[in-house]
């Protein structure tokens, strides 16, 4: 990433050094994912869509480490994955909507807060920003080649209540406590940023 880009990382060290934590970023464009796993201070494993898996790309994902997801059905063999980083204390990276889109966190999938609930992994909120404002020259669909891109990281937080409730209405509550923290973190990033 810093061979093509300029990143300007912000709070990595906002990131807990050891255990299981789940990366949870906003998704603009197709280079947020690798911009987060070059500029992270700990190795992280995304949950990545099954297409992206196609010729020479396919082993190079798995070699590094990322986990294979099928988003048109309940993917059990990816879920089960993504626990088992969490269990060996790693780090998991997720796109909370599930898809790139805006990148503001207005629609969150339950996924984000099953993970969290489930494994008892602190979330920290990541705002990659800048990635879309510009297209490159060179190769129109990624930012200019040298160009900064912001990638914030925000402070950790627990997603459940506390209580240890794994019930559809505990992930409920989860998920809409979660949209609130990622939404002010993204604020903040923005702010920070002046983007």
């Amino acid at each position: 990433m810093y061979g093509f880009w300029k990143p300007r990382v912000l709070g990595a060290w906002r990131v807990p050094a050891a255990g299981p934590v789940i990366l949870a970023v906003n998704h603009a464009h197709n280079i947020d994912g690798p911009m987060v796993m070059g500029t992270a201070p700990r190795p992280v494993h995304f949950l990545v869509k099954k297409e992206a898996f196609v010729g020479p790309l396919g082993p190079f994902l798995e070699g590094i480490g990322q986990v294979k997801v099928d988003r048109e059905s309940t993917d059990r063999n990816a879920i089960g994955n993504a626990l088992g980083v969490l269990q060996q204390g790693g780090v998991l990276g997720i796109f909370p909507e599930g898809t790139r889109g805006e990148g503001d966190f207005a629609s969150l999938r339950a996924g984000l807060a099953y993970f969290a609930v489930r494994s008892g992994a602190p979330i920290v909120p990541v705002a990659v920003l800048g990635s879309t404002e510009r297209r490159g020259r060179l190769v129109k669909g990624a930012p200019p080649l040298r160009g900064r891109v912001d990638v914030v990281f925000g402070d950790a937080f627990e997603a459940g209540d506390g209580s240890g409730r794994r019930t559809r209405k505990a992930l409920d509550e989860a998920t809409v406590r979660i949209q609130g923290k990622l939404t002010d973190h993204l604020e903040n990033a923005r702010r920070l940023t002046g983007r």
